[in-house]
């Protein structure tokens, strides 16, 4: 079999980049799905996206479980996913491939903590950032293939002093090279946005902590020194009535002296 030159495999490779399409919000159901039924949709859209379609899962029963044993995705509701769940699961699906578990809970808690379950009457919700990554994942597509083409007319006549027999492979070597590294500065960026990301998080509930505890201790002050305030009335009620006693003794112990002197 000959080998197959560095501009055929890219010519294959840009065919299987046009069949790959986010999932539209149209085709999201509207119902909720229950987990057999949330597998299968998704398997129906993503298969294509897999490096080996024939073998790999795009997602399992086990996968699903543990993200929301995870925190990655809220637990189902009475045993079915709804449209929100399957955002999130989408979101996970491409950010996997290159982020670590801890990274994904760290970049969806904020996400799962202020939109999920919103609809369009209660406000912006998941959907209405699903809808804006669909539009961005298009436009990636777009500049990517414009990178792509540069990448290979900058190794295309790269090792002419190189026997003919060992170029080919030189050329896609070097191409890997050029990917390898821009993936590899793109992934460092999207880890030190992560950490600045969690951080922000961290120091947010911190602080919404913060203000609960001081929250917290302002209200029981304030209830201490209302039972404070409530024991010193008692005790004035007490002694008050402890004094009119005393007082109605004595007028009675008065009234009774002065009766026996007559």
């Amino acid at each position: 079999m000959q080998e197959q030159s560095l501009e055929q495999i890219l010519s294959k490779i840009d065919k299987k980049i046009s069949s790959i399409n986010p999932i539209n919000v149209e085709d999201v159901p509207t119902v909720p799905l229950y987990m057999d039924q949330l597998t299968t949709f998704m398997d129906s859209k993503l298969r294509a996206m897999l490096r080996c379609p024939s073998e790999d899962k795009v997602l399992t029963k086990t996968m699903i479980n543990n993200y929301a044993k995870n925190d990655l995705i809220p637990p189902p509701i009475k045993k079915r996913y709804s449209k929100d769940h399957l955002y999130e699961l989408l979101f996970i699906f491409y950010f996997k491939n290159f982020m670590s578990i801890g990274d994904i809970q760290t970049l969806l808690s904020p996400i799962t903590s202020e939109f999920f379950g919103k609809s369009k009457e209660k406000g912006f919700g998941i959907e209405d950032i699903y809808v804006y990554m669909t539009k961005v994942l298009k436009g990636s597509r777009t500049r990517l293939r414009e990178e792509l083409k540069k990448d290979f007319d900058s190794v295309e006549n790269a090792f002419d002093n190189v026997p003919e027999d060992k170029r080919e492979y030189l050329k896609k070597f070097a191409f890997i090279c050029e990917l390898s590294y821009d993936i590899y500065l793109k992934k460092f960026i999207i880890e030190q946005m992560v950490d600045e990301i969690s951080d922000d998080y961290i120091l947010e509930r911190e602080s919404s902590y913060d203000d609960e505890m001081r929250k917290k201790a302002a209200k029981e002050a304030t209830m201490e020194a209302m039972r404070i305030a409530k024991l010193k009335a008692d005790k004035a009620k007490a002694s008050e009535k402890l004094r009119r006693e005393k007082m109605q003794s004595l007028k009675y112990s008065s009234d009774k002296f002065g009766s026996k002197k007559i």
